[in-house]
């Protein structure tokens, strides 16, 4: 006889529970690869400008000045207008030395 077909197919649960389980898991790693993305766009651009400045200074700058924009929006600003980002992080950089926040 075929092996496979000595084998007990799953039940119904069973397979409703492993596609539930492969749909969280998909999720996560779904967040994980945008999150991997808006930070390599934003990296890309800043560097782009400015070779001494890089995303893990930008993002502790925008912390400590309390300035509440997320990677996506930063990535989307990054895409759309170069400028605005460069910008942003110009004027960012100006205020950190200024008030000799670290």
């Amino acid at each position: 006889m075929v092996e496979w077909f000595k084998r007990p197919t799953q039940t119904i649960t069973q397979q409703k529970i492993r596609a539930l389980v492969s749909a969280h898991r998909d999720r996560d790693k779904q967040k994980r690869n945008f999150r991997r993305l808006w930070i390599t766009r934003i990296n890309a651009v800043i560097r782009e400008r400015g070779v001494s400045y890089s995303y893990s200074k930008l993002i502790h700058d925008l912390y400590k000045r309390k300035l509440l924009l997320n990677r996506k929006i930063q990535a989307q600003i990054a895409i759309s207008n170069k400028n605005c980002l460069y910008m942003i992080s110009n004027e960012i950089r100006k205020e950190v030395e200024y008030t000799g926040i670290i």
